[in-house]
């Protein structure tokens, strides 16, 4: 069935990337790709997003949101902190190659609100299919989402199977991640993708509902997460060993690959993204997508736009340089997020670990990090305590192009060649101690 709205945009999102945009906007500011206009129709077919959804949750499809001012939420435990910002049109997007000004990176307003108000143990949600989830123990809690053990309460399911279920506001970020687990993460494509390449093991998580409740929240149940790696290493003391750090430095590669042909960035990977499964250390799981973005709609790669996103959105002490800027993520923005995170999970601290609270100055001292590994690798941070693969991978990673293809594989041979000498496997358990 097609249906035409005319006159005027019905739903202020983009069509080809499920973001929303202002109503003003003739080009999506997060994939580039054109708006439909007010005079135009725009004709919409019902995709697989969209089957199941009933008229109270269509009713709940984003619309056009008032102009929200930069806030910080309260960081509850979190080893770093993550900024939360809404992307305002006053900022003039500045294309950034052969700029002579620099734009102003201003650091964010720290606005505090309060986070999503948790459910209690035992509620029962319903999700789109009537299948129904009784809430367990609160797992944890970010700026962006609480996080649910929960079983399966339908009288179908006679199973005692854990699942994760993942809680937010209904005009949440939430609602980005479901769009990316309908349109890139089914589980069939991932089935797929790891035949094609012969991978045993790829950590993509798999959703089996999604919902809204009381009208307030709106959620996500996946496949049973297990822990978050963040949440590991602190009963440690952010201790790890170089054959784990390089176990999942694979794994993640593989997952950031999957996602890259699917024309997504992950755009926000840390610690506090990354889940293991106390009781399959081998189950590694890349989660969290609210930052998910599709750089390569059709194929085409989003051209570099410092400007066009807010500026220092996501987890501050890991994000890409690119993130700081205002740019949308490309691939070699993932991959510099991993690498800061595994020189944190080896050394224990980063440059800039001291100055989360000043985004600006978190972002110049990665830029001279960066320009050190390029051209004085002797000269950047903790370089000599570095094992030679992560030096390997920083080198590559560190001078990538903007809109450069990176070689996966020959990233992961530079991680593996180490776990052969230590006769093990990236897929093997990975050399953590876990507290179920």
């Amino acid at each position: 069935m097609l249906c035409f709205f005319k006159k005027r945009r019905m739903v202020n999102f983009c069509p080809q990337c499920g973001q929303r945009v202002e109503a003003s906007f003739n080009f999506c500011a997060f994939c580039g790709a054109r708006l439909p206009a007010e005079e135009e129709a725009m004709q919409i077919t019902p995709t697989s997003s969209m089957k199941g959804l009933n008229q109270e949750d269509q009713e709940q499809l984003p619309r056009s949101p008032a102009k929200k001012k930069a806030e910080i939420l309260p960081d509850k435990g979190n080893a770093s902190s993550a900024v939360k910002w809404s992307w305002s049109p006053s900022v003039s997007p500045t294309k950034s190659p052969k700029a002579k000004a620099k734009p102003s990176y201003r650091s964010p307003r720290k606005d505090r609100s309060a986070t999503v108000r948790p459910l209690p143990e035992g509620e029962i949600l319903t999700d789109l299919n009537n299948k129904q989830w009784k809430l367990g123990k609160l797992l944890s809690e970010g700026d962006y989402g609480l996080m649910y053990e929960a079983m399966c309460a339908s009288e179908a399911c006679r199973s005692q199977r854990k699942y994760s279920l993942k809680l937010d506001c209904k005009d949440g970020r939430l609602f980005n991640e479901q769009n990316f687990m309908q349109r890139a993460a089914k589980k069939a494509t991932v089935e797929k993708w790891k035949k094609q390449h012969a991978v045993p093991l790829l950590g993509i998580p798999n959703c089996v509902g999604f919902g809204l409740h009381n009208s307030n929240y709106r959620f996500l149940v996946f496949s049973y997460l297990g822990r978050s790696l963040q949440s590991i290493l602190d009963d440690c003391a952010n201790k790890m060993t170089e054959k784990a750090a390089l176990q999942l430095a694979v794994r993640l590669v593989d997952v950031l690959e999957f996602l890259h042909e699917n024309e997504y960035t992950h755009g926000n990977i840390s610690a506090q993204h990354i889940y293991v499964n106390p009781a399959d250390l081998a189950a590694i799981t890349l989660a969290d997508y609210c930052f998910a973005f599709r750089y390569s709609p059709g194929g085409k790669h989003v051209p570099e736009c410092e400007g066009s996103r807010t500026p220092h959105e996501g987890t501050i002490e890991f994000i890409s340089i690119d993130s700081h800027k205002g740019a949308a993520p490309s691939r070699r923005s993932d991959l510099e997020s991993l690498g800061y995170c595994l020189v944190k999970w080896l050394c224990r601290c980063l440059p800039w670990s001291e100055d989360l609270d000043c985004p600006c100055v978190v972002m110049q001292k990665k830029e001279r990090y960066k320009a050190d590994v390029i051209k004085s690798p002797s000269l950047s941070f903790d370089w000599k305590s570095n094992p030679e693969a992560l030096k390997s991978y920083l080198l590559q990673v560190m001078s990538l192009e903007y809109e450069e293809k990176p070689d996966y594989e020959e990233l992961r041979t530079v991680l593996r060649r180490p776990l052969e000498l230590m006769r093990t496997s990236a897929y093997d358990s990975v050399d953590l101690k876990v507290v179920p």
